[in-house]
């Protein structure tokens, strides 16, 4: 285990969405995949941002605060099985706003390069209180490593030591 690095466990099905898009556009589409949130890319496919429902919610209640006050944006710190429903949008008014996900993007990335250690991803996921980092090849998104993907590791790790004994 020692020798692996974040490739190595990554997801590498990333769902992701693209900086034009509308506010109803990506909150539909948010809605539909049953997912919080999703890295954003710009028209060449370069990593530029993160966007959550949260955020949609955030931009149409017509203010600049979150509304989950966190350090992180809520991307990566709701749990990855955490689901939405489009009852979580009741009340604003998504098809009436102009905004695209480049208005109401979070630009702080949290990311790690592929080739970083398993135990470094691990530490800054604790570090940081992450649920979740993308992982990138320059400024592209090749998967994304959870704690469920790291703590799988430690399952396997401990069923090889109990075939060994």
């Amino acid at each position: 285990m020692r020798d692996l690095v974040a490739r190595d466990v990554m997801n590498p099905e990333v769902i992701r969405v693209s900086t034009d898009m509308t506010v109803a556009e990506v909150a539909e589409f948010l809605v539909d995949h049953e997912i919080s949130g999703a890295p954003v890319e710009d028209g060449d496919g370069h990593l530029v941002g993160v966007v959550s429902l949260t955020d949609v919610a955030a931009a149409l209640a017509g203010n600049d605060q979150a509304v989950v006050d966190h350090p992180q944006p809520a991307f990566y710190v709701r749990g990855w099985e955490e689901k939405f429903n489009p009852e979580d949008l009741a009340g604003l008014r998504v098809a009436d706003s102009e905004l695209t996900v480049e208005d109401i993007m979070t630009s702080s990335l949290f990311a790690v390069d592929e080739e970083m250690p398993v135990s470094k991803v691990a530490e800054k996921m604790v570090r940081s209180h992450l649920h979740r980092l993308l992982v990138t090849r320059g400024r592209r998104v090749v998967g994304i490593v959870t704690t469920s993907d790291l703590l799988g590791l430690l399952i396997e790790d401990d069923s090889e030591h109990v075939h060994r004994a």
